[in-house]
């Protein structure tokens, strides 16, 4: 068995600290988008198929119902496969949205109408670590009678939860 002078062993200790100075703060950034993942898209896509829906609709017509949260308990600490029948709720069967995977997080669907205008805002909700503090995402949107289907930027509060 070979042994290390102590000037090979400081210089494999420094080029391995070096490697973890590099490897370590990138798979902790790698980590934390891997976790925003997974709400921004599903609001993402929520946001364009409601849109898709209202476009050309009157206004009072443009959005479905509200949808309540789903699953109805935000995973906490773990990521959870639903039953059968969990994303049977009207809105969103007519939104097309649903996991059939693994997931971290909670979504809802808030739907309002008015006369010549309809806004919605959805929302997901986790508590990656389990201590029972959840981060909210958001992502809204509007349309009125004389216009388009407008989707307002996605909002997060204590993402890193």
């Amino acid at each position: 068995m070979r042994s290390f002078t102590p000037l090979q062993a400081a210089i494999a200790f420094s080029v391995g600290g070096s490697v973890l100075a590099v490897a370590i703060p990138t798979f902790l950034e790698n980590s934390h988008a891997s976790r925003l993942a997974e709400p921004l898209e599903g609001l993402q896509r929520i946001a364009e198929r409601a849109n898709a829906l209202a476009a050309g609709s009157p206004a009072e017509l443009g959005y479905p119902e509200s949808a309540p949260l789903t699953p109805a308990r935000v995973p906490q600490g773990e990521r959870v496969v639903d039953p059968p029948g969990t994303w049977e709720h009207p809105t969103w069967r007519r939104l097309g949205f649903s996991w059939d995977v693994a997931h971290a997080y909670s979504f809802e669907f808030e739907s309002r109408k008015e006369e010549g205008r309809a806004t919605f805002v959805a929302r997901a909700f986790g508590d990656l670590d389990g201590d029972g503090v959840q981060s909210r995402f958001e992502i809204s949107g509007e349309i009125r009678d004389d216009g388009e289907p407008i989707v307002y930027p996605i909002r997060m509060y204590r993402e890193t939860e």
